[in-house]
């Protein structure tokens, strides 16, 4: 089952800021983490199977997996230029 996603105010703001390219790159990603958020994903420190690291050539995203809920969180957003 597909996940919804769900941003906060700041990462929001990182991902808006990208270039378009990194954009798109990001978009495709988490889109990708929707469908299958473990498979598209790392573990972020031990894997617990609800935080997650998703890293694409420009961003380095963490996420929180709602498993129960179907809804994936972006709880901190980096663009790594």
């Amino acid at each position: 089952m597909t996940f919804r996603l769900k941003y906060g105010a700041d990462t929001e703001a990182v991902h808006d800021a990208m270039p378009p390219a990194a954009s798109a790159q990001l978009s495709y990603a988490l889109a990708a983490a929707c469908d299958d958020p473990l498979g598209a994903t790392e573990p972020y420190g031990e894997d617990d199977g609800i935080v997650r690291t998703l890293t694409t050539e420009h961003a380095i995203a963490v996420l929180l997996v709602g498993h129960q809920t179907k809804v994936i969180t972006v709880l901190q957003l980096n663009y790594t230029g």
